[in-house]
């Protein structure tokens, strides 16, 4: 859990999806990153959800960074729409020009199940960060 109730954040599943673990070896290590999910807080809401889901990745493909540079690491702050295209990812931690513009490129075209409050598809805000070794 990154967070208690007061502040929004959900709890991440644990585990990896098993095919991903499968192709791991074919991937390039360099890349390594790490997700954080959280309710995009709406004024009028005045209920809690009783029943969630968190998102579901469809579709995330890794950046390429550039392998030449040791210790690169990239911060992206971004929403996962009811439709689950991801909008207003927004640079938190740069590595430069370049990078950020690779990531953001990335980001843009990922794909989700969005998450649910009581069966309704709602936004949530992600938070993911990308570095190299």
């Amino acid at each position: 859990c990154f967070g208690s109730p007061q502040n929004g954040w959900s709890r991440l599943r644990g585990g990896q999806n098993p095919t991903l673990t499968l192709r791991e070896p074919q991937l390039w290590r360099s890349g390594i990153s790490n997700s954080r999910f959280a309710d995009v807080p709406h004024t009028s809401a005045r209920f809690r959800c009783q029943a969630t889901r968190l998102p579901e990745a469809l579709a995330t493909p890794n950046p390429l960074l550039d392998g030449s540079e040791v210790g690169l690491k990239v911060t992206v702050s971004f929403v996962i729409g009811t439709d689950g295209r991801v909008y207003s990812p927004l640079i938190l931690e740069s590595a430069g020009p370049a990078e950020d513009r690779t990531v953001l490129q990335t980001v843009r075209s990922w794909r989700y199940r969005p998450a649910m409050c009581n069966g309704v598809p709602t936004e949530t805000e992600g938070k993911i960060e990308f570095s190299s070794r």
